[in-house]
């Protein structure tokens, strides 16, 4: 048995603050556990020192609850508080929110008061929101050109491709980026009541990658150039050929850009006997080109929150990423850049239009 004391002031009042920590699922365990304690015969002031709490706010959990249940006990003074509303009101309430996407809680309380005639403020309305389970987000941006069976089909190959691909062949992921030399900002911790800007840059110019990747290496050659075309296409195709001298056969995933179906190209192909075989992603499918994420990572890492006074610096960092920090850090972030692949369906949203 432990009968000396063994915290210090200080590791008394750590502990002592979490415990009243003001998170919602804990705040309710705590008020079932003191009525618990009530129930076993403890008075309030003896719970309120088991739970670190007063002997008031224990006598005030026990009101609530006896006057409600634990309903009552569980959403009075937390997220959305006591509704104002009936259920029969919350759930004609979450139908019109379910009907129209309403970007203002103006609309909202206005509803409320001519339709229930109950007046909400702005923070109480966003409570509310959150306790009927809506979140403030913009909904999600699919290609209205979108064809699901064309991604089903394209998934099903690109598996039966995998897992039936010879040691000697490879599967590259190509595509091109375009970053431009201004400043990014991006959501950061920033201490409460601190304000934090980032500087402005003053150039648009861009650098252009047009790039590729291996997901079982995570060989990403690239190929910077003035401009996006049908000769950066086979200087890439080129450096990946040159990369794997001992394949057979070298597949690459690419999208349906101009470039990438130029004569020029197809003409390279056929002349040099290349063992580069090109194979296109569905129209408007970019999810099912990984590579797309290893350009979020590259912004990640080199433009989000940075300040590049000069285009040169701008385009040596992001060269730097791709020479350096692709090779050496690829373990640090292959689990972000992968192949599992989804088909996006509008059967999957509640489409507007």
């Amino acid at each position: 048995m432990i009968r000396e004391k063994f915290l210090n002031q200080d590791q008394r009042q750590e502990l002592e603050q979490i415990t009243r920590r003001p998170s919602e699922n804990h705040g309710v365990a705590r008020r079932a556990n003191a009525i618990l304690l009530l129930d076993d015969g403890l008075n309030c002031e003896a719970v309120a020192k088991v739970l670190y709490a007063d002997d008031d706010t224990v006598r005030t959990w026990y009101k609530h609850y006896i006057s409600g249940g634990f309903d009552e006990l569980e959403t009075f003074d937390w997220k959305g508080g006591k509704s104002y509303l009936t259920k029969v009101q919350e759930v004609e309430l979450t139908d019109f929110l379910d009907r129209v996407l309403h970007r203002d809680t103006n609309i909202i309380r206005a509803h409320i008061r001519k339709k229930y005639g109950q007046w909400y403020s702005k923070s109480g309305c966003i409570k509310l929101m959150d306790r009927l389970g809506f979140d403030y987000k913009p909904p999600k941006r699919i290609p209205a050109q979108a064809d699901e069976d064309k991604q089903s089909k394209f998934i099903e190959n690109y598996k039966q491709l995998q897992a039936s691909l010879p040691e000697d062949e490879a599967i590259y992921f190509a595509d091109a980026v375009h970053p431009e030399h201004q400043s990014k900002p991006a959501y950061g911790w920033i201490k409460r009541g601190e304000k934090v800007a980032l500087k402005s840059s003053t150039g648009r110019k861009r650098v252009n990658i047009h790039g590729a990747v291996n997901l079982e290496n995570f060989h990403s050659p690239f190929v910077e150039s003035v401009t996006v075309d049908a000769d950066s296409t086979i200087a890439l195709l080129r450096k990946i050929e040159a990369a794997n001298p001992t394949k057979t056969a070298i597949h690459v995933f690419l999208d349906n850009a101009r470039y990438h179906h130029a004569k020029a190209v197809k003409k390279w192909l056929k002349s040099t006997n290349s063992r580069i075989k090109l194979i296109f992603l569905p129209a408007y499918a970019p999810h099912l080109n990984p590579i797309e994420r290893l350009w979020g990572v590259m912004h990640k890492y080199v433009t989000h929150n940075k300040f590049y006074e000069t285009y040169n610096e701008f385009a040596e960092a992001i060269l730097e990423f791709f020479e350096h920090t692709v090779p050496g850090q690829w373990r640090d972030f292959r689990d972000r850049v992968t192949d599992n692949f989804r088909v996006i369906s509008f059967q999957d949203f509640r489409v507007l239009e």
